[in-house]
C-alpha cells in the first residue's frame, strides 16, 4: 500500500483529487495533503509519503523547491508537478531535477489517475532495482558498483548538458568520458536498459512533448531545441512514438476541457 500528499493552494483541486481519484484500485491507503511548500515538507518529513503531486505556483515555498527538497530527503519518491501553460521554464526546471511526471492544468480525472499509476510502476521499478542490486552485491564486489554509479552520474551530466546538441553522439560521450566506445556501449546499455541512440530518441520525444505543450514554438524550432537537425525526421520519430504528429498532439491536448 502507498502514501500520497497532495500540495495545491487550490482547496478546489484538492477536493476534486480526493473525490475522482480511484485510491483503492491504485493501492493508495492513506493520502495527505497541504496548501504550501512549507507545510508540505513538515507533513513529508513527518509521514513518509511515498507519491507526491504538488502544484508548481503557490505561495511560501513553491512546488519545485518543496520537490527538490523532498527528493533530498528521500531520493525515490515518485513526484509529479502539476504545472500550467505559464509556468514551462519552472517545468524544464523540474525534469532536469529529477521530478518523475507533470500533469496540465486544468487536470482531468484521467490524468491524475494515469500519472499516478505511472508513478507507482516507476516507485515499483526503483524497489525491484533495489531488490535487484541487493541480490547481486553478494555477487558483484563494491568497487564495480561504485564504478557504475559514478559513471552513470557522469553520462547524466553529460546527457542534461546536450539535449539540444545535434552532434551528441555515442563517440561524442566516448571522449567526454575519456572510454572506448565498445565499453560505453555495453556499460550504457547495462546501466539505461537500453542502447544509447533509442534512449537519446526516446528523452528527446519526450522533451519534445513539454514544448508542444508549453510553447508557441513551431514544430521546426522543437526539433533543433531537442537535437534533430531534420524537422522532418523529428516529425516522423514524432509520430511513430506517440501515433500522432507534433501538430496533431499540441491541437488535441490543447482542445481538452
Amino acid at each position: 500500500m502507498y502514501k500520497l500528499l497532495v500540495v495545491d493552494d487550490e482547496a478546489i483541486i484538492i477536493k476534486g483529487i480526493r473525490s475522482f481519484v480511484n485510491f483503492e484500485e491504485l493501492s493508495i491507503s492513506e493520502v495527505f495533503e497541504a496548501s504550501n511548500g512549507e507545510t508540505a515538507l513538515e507533513i513529508f518529513k513527518k509521514y513518509s509519503p511515498d507519491l507526491i503531486l504538488a502544484d508548481i505556483n503557490m505561495p511560501k515555498m513553491n512546488g519545485l523547491d518543496f520537490a527538490i527538497a523532498a527528493k533530498a530527503i528521500k531520493s525515490d519518491v515518485k513526484i509529479a508537478i502539476i504545472t500550467g501553460y505559464d509556468y514551462f521554464d519552472y517545468a524544464v526546471t523540474a525534469l532536469k531535477a529529477g521530478i518523475d511526471d507533470y500533469v496540465l492544468k486544468p487536470v482531468s480525472k484521467k490524468d491524475v489517475q494515469e500519472t499516478l499509476k505511472h508513478l507507482i510502476e516507476k516507485l515499483q521499478a526503483t524497489q525491484n532495482q533495489h531488490e535487484i542490486t541487493r541480490l547481486v552485491e553478494g555477487i558483484l564486489n563494491d568497487t564495480k558498483i561504485n564504478d557504475d554509479t559514478s559513471y552513470k552520474a557522469k553520462i547524466q551530466k553529460e546527457i542534461d548538458q546536450n539535449i539540444a546538441n545535434v552532434d551528441f553522439s555515442l563517440n561524442y560521450l566516448a571522449k567526454q568520458m575519456s572510454l572506448s566506445n565498445s565499453y560505453l556501449s555495453s556499460l550504457f546499455k547495462r546501466l539505461y536498459g537500453k542502447n544509447f541512440q533509442d534512449y537519446m530518441l526516446s528523452i528527446r520525444l519526450d522533451r519534445a512533448k513539454i514544448f508542444l505543450l508549453s510553447t508557441d514554438m513551431k514544430v521546426y524550432e522543437i526539433a533543433a531545441a531537442v537535437g534533430f537537425d531534420d524537422p522532418n525526421y523529428f516529425s516522423a520519430s514524432f509520430k511513430r512514438k506517440f501515433d500522432i504528429s507534433p501538430n496533431q498532439f499540441r491541437e488535441k491536448m490543447r482542445e481538452k476541457p
